[in-house]
């Protein structure tokens, strides 16, 4: 399948094993001309992320999706990276449909029954329509987040969204996030330091018993369930 904007050539040129400065230089250079997005759920390796891009400089677009199933902390932590990076343009592109409209058409408390269906409905499907016009995806996904993304490549073409993927971390143990949000003195949600390795909404999350700030599991996502991805990257649905 033919590529909409990026050229083979334009993304070719750039070691795999290059380090993440290196990655995040090249992708600002090579394509800040075109239409460039972070996306994030205001995860720790997101935070830093944007903090690594914010620092060249350019009015990148900075794209969440409230699920409007969002932990308080998460939104505060949203004002708290606005107000840091006043030069980013950080977009809500999540659904529209309400809880009460979503239990209606299908069923109350869908996340219990059909937790694909709720994750499709919440990030999925709106994730598609706010990538559509981006020509480069930029990410905070990790290797060692799970087995499913152990082969994860720094730069790659996305097929289920028709876009390039940068992922500038790839390489990265979340203990090295950590040491760079706390040199950089990056914001990120104090649900970390409450037991919480990943934060996604309220109903699909819960802390983790002797977790460490430092460390990363997917421990506490989809409790009871054989669910580990919402299927946003090309994983689990």
């Amino acid at each position: 399948m033919e590529m909409r904007v990026v050229s083979r050539e334009q993304w070719r040129d750039i070691g795999e094993d290059s380090p993440a400065d290196r990655l995040i230089a090249w992708s600002v250079d090579r394509f800040a001309h075109l239409e460039m997005a972070i996306t994030t759920s205001f995860g720790m390796e997101g935070c830093a992320l944007i903090d690594m891009y914010a620092a060249h400089r350019v009015p990148l677009t900075v794209i969440y999706l409230d699920t409007m199933f969002f932990f308080e902390e998460t939104h505060r932590l949203r004002e708290r990276m606005v107000e840091r990076y006043p030069h980013l343009k950080f977009v809500n592109r999540g659904t529209t449909i309400t809880p009460e409209i979503q239990a209606e058409k299908h069923a109350p408390e869908l996340w219990k029954t059909n937790p694909d269906l709720c994750c499709k409905i919440r990030k999925v499907d709106p994730m598609r329509e706010a990538v559509a016009g981006v020509d480069v995806w930029i990410t905070g996904l990790r290797r060692t987040q799970s087995s499913s993304r152990a082969n994860l490549a720094a730069v790659e073409w996305d097929w289920k969204f028709q876009l390039l993927k940068v992922n500038p971390l790839a390489a990265w143990e979340r203990q090295r996030i950590w040491e760079y949000v706390q040199e950089h003195k990056v914001p990120y949600n104090e649900l970390h330091q409450k037991g919480y390795p990943s934060v996604g909404c309220t109903h699909c999350t819960q802390p983790v018993e002797g977790y460490q700030i430092g460390q990363y599991t997917r421990a506490g996502r989809w409790n009871e369930t054989n669910k580990t991805e919402c299927g946003l990257h090309g994983y689990g649905i």
